[in-house]
């Protein structure tokens, strides 16, 4: 595996103009790679149909039990890094869905919107060291 770590987005004018592309640490090169499994669709990678995570099946789906979608999305995300984020190793995935409410007094609107708090642990295969990924996603918003 290539010890050459990319930021990203790449700025392909910098290489277009005679530059490399800016480089970033191992840390964030797996962040960005997680990042990319969560906002990848199962299907939408040519050659590999299994890469991405369920959230995109399950944006839509109506939440009967929040634990269990959170369950399953949790199964869901560990897996995709498991098989494709080999950079890593004891990884372990936590989801947590909360409602958000914005008040938008001036035109007389409240949106609901479920938020999904991801964390990722792991340790880093090379050095040892602890690895800790978080982000957050909000689901379709419902307004009145």
């Amino acid at each position: 595996m290539s010890e050459n770590f990319y930021h990203k987005p790449f700025r392909f004018k910098s290489i277009f103009s005679g530059n490399s592309l800016q480089p970033t640490d191992l840390g964030k090169s797996i962040s960005n790679h997680i990042e990319l499994i969560i906002f990848t669709r199962f299907g939408e990678h040519r050659y590999r149909n299994d890469f991405g995570c369920e959230i995109w099946d399950l944006d839509f789906e109506l939440i009967v039990s929040e634990s269990i979608w959170e369950e399953k999305f949790r199964k869901s995300l560990l897996k995709s890094i498991t098989d494709y984020e080999f950079r890593i190793y004891d990884t372990s995935v936590e989801v947590h869905i909360t409602e958000v409410e914005n008040v938008y007094p001036l035109r007389k609107i409240t949106e609901i919107k479920k938020k999904v708090d991801i964390s990722v642990r792991a340790l880093i295969k090379t050095t040892g060291e602890k690895y800790f990924f978080n982000t957050a996603l909000f689901l379709s918003p419902l307004s009145t």
